[in-house]
């Protein structure tokens, strides 16, 4: 009994240091959401009514943020508890009201476009469709932009740019409404062109067609003051909005240069000694004035992922830096190893309204400055988890990962009624898509693409790391795009001159062999018609593989799951990297210049990878960054 105490006290003991260390090490943005989870852990305000909010919705972006990068489980339940309190069977929202006309309350749109996608539930587009029709119907200035409330009318504020414009465009993307590109397009610029300074190039806070409010100013209609969230607001709505945005639309380069213009007036007025930025920044040395948690978050989060998507050049990035660290020296309070709290956000700042808010700069000086505001939290886990993207290492910096799109080429009718491709795809957020493994190369630094044509030199030109994802079969697709031997000899080619190939095929029952081993011969690899890791319900131990320590590939996985694959056999100049038993598991081979990777199956597509699904001691989410990587440094820059 003694021994087995004794065991038991270490064994207990063991668990709390481990647990103690990583509490220590977990990265900011972790720390902040804890502490999130803790404060709302049922997701509802404390003490106030319950109601469909923009603040929550700031907040699950930020939770949203770091699920994508982390894929913990945890914080998709989060949102998706979040949203289903509110979120009925028919797709009706409690607490809602379209006739408000409140631009705050389409903010939460992007949470439920995120759940659908993922998890294809029809209530949550449903829903969508609700905010989607108040934007349709929601009243507008005299040339187009949407009021901010119907209780503000005429009226436009920076805060709206935000709260409607990256679901706008998220939601036009899925529905392939090009159209109203030109419309999001024009809101960013009618609010630029009412709003900004021409001396400093930052914008007041709001904007009055009519000129009737107190508040405005009755030659040019503006607020009298800039505040920093308001700044903050519209520069979040811009690089969040960015993304959807089709490549050839020209209101893409008009918001890159209206971004540029703003970057430049932002970076401005960072105070040069703390790295933050004032509450009202067209006057920093006023009595009173105080540096604000919430808007200088999001700063740091336009200038960080605006450089990581490459809106903004690089050197934006010193800035992020510096901002972010004087955060977390000026705002920044540690609760316990694994919580912190974000102090100096202003709960609120308007214009108008009852009691009257006359915009003076005394008014701003009079609301509160509280600890862990939502919109502060919400903005500053955006903020955190950009700059610990940052941190990541970047192989793939320079690099374009291409994606096969000819060989699987599968299709089905989209939400707007038209065909869309599924299926392993990066854009795919389903469980069948490649959209969690394509962050990963983003985060690595790489430029991910996806290729529509047969595969040659030309097309491949600009590609490091190509991938081809298990070949339709006829029961597939009508008229599947079979390999052929002139496929072959291109890839052949492309990788001995220097190229790196991916080739995932699938187990016996769901891939086209045949013509996919005329290519994977040339280099030594056979898919054999088999399946292995049959696995039955949830007996996820059945489709386990642990991962010996030093593997050359897989440097952090130490257990993973793949289910129904087919083994490889391999000749010169393949050999294998990774087996169980007699069965060749993966397979990689150097050609000339060149590498191969070969694995019998899909394996990194969102089901198990996004941390929705498999138990978390199975690292398929590690693995996938672990390729990853190795892929990238395989490559070299073309």
């Amino acid at each position: 009994m003694r021994r087995i105490s004794i065991i038991s006290f270490l064994s207990l003991f063991l668990t709390v240091q481990v647990s103690t260390s990583y509490a220590q090490t977990k990265p900011l943005s972790e720390k902040m959401a804890a502490t999130v989870m803790d404060i709302w852990a049922d997701s509802l305000w404390v003490g106030r009514p319950f109601k469909w909010t923009y603040d929550q919705g700031v907040l699950l972006e930020g939770i949203s943020s770091i699920w994508q990068r982390t894929a913990d489980k945890q914080y998709f339940d989060y949102i998706k508890k979040s949203m289903d309190f509110f979120v009925q069977s028919d797709g009706t929202i409690r607490t809602y009201d379209s006739h408000n006309y409140n631009i705050d309350n389409i903010k939460n749109g992007r949470s439920l476009l995120l759940l659908y996608k993922v998890t294809g539930q029809e209530k949550y587009l449903k829903a969508a469709k609700i905010l989607k029709e108040q934007l349709r119907t929601h009243p507008r200035t005299n040339e187009g932009g949407f009021w901010h409330k119907k209780i503000y009318p005429y009226q436009m504020w920076l805060d709206g740019l935000y709260m409607g414009q990256p679901f706008y465009a998220e939601y036009s993307s899925l529905m392939n409404d090009t159209a109203a590109f030109n419309d999001i397009t024009n809101q960013f610029v009618y609010m630029e062109n009412h709003s900004r300074d021409a001396a400093t190039g930052l914008m007041y806070h709001g904007w009055d067609e009519s000129k009737k409010e107190k508040w405005a100013d009755k030659t040019t209609g503006r607020s009298a003051h800039i505040w920093a969230r308001a700044m903050g607001w519209y520069g979040m709505a811009l690089v969040d909005a960015l993304p959807y945005f089709p490549d050839n639309h020209p209101g893409k380069k008009t918001l890159l240069d209206i971004l540029a213009r703003y970057a430049v007036a932002v970076q401005k007025v960072q105070n040069a000694k703390t790295g933050v930025w004032y509450d009202i920044l067209d006057a920093p040395l006023r009595k009173g004035n105080y540096f604000e948690s919430s808007g200088s978050s999001m700063f740091v989060y336009t200038f960080a992922k605006a450089v990581r998507l490459g809106y903004l050049p690089e050197s934006y990035m010193k800035s992020a830096q510096k901002g972010y660290e004087g955060i977390k020296k000026q705002f920044i309070e540690t609760v316990d190893a694994g919580k912190v709290n974000l102090k100096g956000t202003v709960s609120v700042s308007g214009l108008g309204g009852k009691p009257y808010r006359d915009g003076s700069f005394e008014y701003y000086m009079s609301e509160k400055v509280i600890t862990n505001d939502p919109k502060g939290v919400g903005s500053f886990m955006l903020a955190a988890n950009e700059m610990e993207l940052s941190a990541l290492p970047k192989p793939g910096k320079g690099k374009t990962v291409t994606l096969d799109y000819y060989f699987n080429n599968e299709w089905k009718k989209g939400p707007s009624g038209e065909n869309v491709r599924y299926h392993y795809t990066w854009e795919d957020q389903s469980n069948t898509g490649f959209w969690f493994w394509g962050n990963i190369f983003n985060y690595a630094g790489a430029k991910t693409n996806a290729l529509t044509v047969a595969p040659t030199a030309a097309n491949l030109k600009n590609t490091q790391v190509y991938i081809i994802v298990d070949p339709d079969t006829e029961k597939e697709t009508a008229n599947p795009n079979f390999v052929s031997a002139q496929d072959a000899d291109v890839l052949y080619n492309w990788v001995k001159d220097g190229g790196v190939l991916m080739l995932m095929s699938n187990d016996l029952n769901n891939c086209e062999f045949k013509n996919f081993n005329v290519l994977a011969g040339k280099f030594g690899i056979h898919f054999n018609e088999d399946l292995r890791n049959a696995v039955k319900g949830d007996a996820y131990e059945t489709g386990a593989f642990k991962i010996p320590a030093g593997h050359p590939v897989f440097k952090t996985s130490k257990k993973v799951y793949i289910k129904e694959i087919s083994t490889i056999n391999v000749t010169a100049p393949a050999r294998a990297i990774f087996t169980e038993g007699k069965d060749v598991v993966m397979a990689t081979a150097k050609v000339g210049k060149g590498t191969v990777f070969a694995v019998g199956d899909p394996w990194f597509y969102n089901e198990y990878v996004d941390g929705r699904k498999i138990p978390a001691e199975y690292e398929n989410f590690k693995a996938a960054a672990d390729l990853a990587n190795w892929l990238l440094l395989q490559s070299a820059k073309k």
